[in-house]
């Protein structure tokens, strides 16, 4: 799953794909590069972020994914809007990928409900203002399995098929460095759940606490590590900035792995 940020301020390349002429050149490439989903995003959910207006954000997303499905790609869509998820099923989007796993908006289970799109259901802890802001678990990766097996069940209840759901455990939003490591060394418990399990690791901050490095696009190598010791883990898909190089160190992986 290959990262389209059409935003001036995401922690990693805030700014890179600031229009939907740019955003959509640089999702070509990913293509090139060997990406199987496209991740457009229009509102960034870095720590601290502040939220888009509703009408920039649908300015922002829906050119680039009507575009980006009109020539065949599989488009996912990276809102916790309702009303954003809507107009972008309609432009072509199967894949609706939300940091509150529809809890974010109340009209968004019955928008995936009465569509034919798949959906990520992501774990956060408070919110993009806030969820930094000491976050305590007694034990995260039981609270966090709890929590999306409530989140799938509510979507079953709401008539959204188990087979178009997969879940992410939210590397980086409201946990600390610890809660992150025992998250990615626990990641198997979390294919209990029987549903594609979404790694998203690339480049963050628990790269940059460990290796002292400040600047995130120079957080390949960790990025790298953390990614492939996920898919050892159980992880099906793999949301990176750097399609080129998880491609090819997937490839060579798995083929000493086989």
């Amino acid at each position: 799953m290959g990262v389209v940020n059409v935003t001036p301020d995401s922690f990693s390349d805030g700014g890179k794909s600031p229009s939907a002429e740019l955003a959509i050149k640089t999702a070509r490439r990913l293509l090139e590069d060997g990406a199987d989903i496209l991740d457009i995003g229009g509102e960034s959910t870095r720590p601290g972020a502040m939220p888009v207006s509703l009408d920039e954000e649908l300015s922002r997303v829906i050119p680039v994914i009507d575009a980006l499905a009109g020539e065949g790609a599989c488009v996912s869509v990276d809102t916790r809007n309702a009303s954003v998820m809507s107009a972008a099923i309609v432009a072509g989007a199967t894949i609706i990928n939300d940091i509150t796993a529809l809890e974010g908006d109340e009209k968004s289970l019955s928008v995936i409900a009465d569509s034919q799109a798949s959906v990520v259901l992501m774990h956060m802890r408070g919110d993009p203002q806030s969820m930094q802001d000491a976050p305590v678990y007694n034990d995260v990766v039981a609270e966090v399995g709890a929590y999306l097996l409530t989140r799938m069940r509510a979507c079953e209840q709401a008539g959204i098929g188990k087979e178009r759901i997969a879940i992410d455990p939210g590397i980086g939003f409201g946990k600390t460095l610890d809660h992150n490591l025992e998250l990615l060394r626990n990641l198997s418990a979390f294919t209990g759940l029987e549903c594609p399990l979404v790694l998203g690791v690339s480049r963050k901050n628990f790269i940059g606490r460990l290796s002292g490095e400040n600047v995130p696009n120079r957080r390949l190598a960790g990025s790298l590590a953390a990614g492939l010791a996920g898919v050892a883990r159980g992880a099906t898909i793999l949301r990176v900035h750097d399609v080129l190089e998880t491609r090819q160190a997937l490839d060579v992986w798995q083929a000493l792995k086989s």
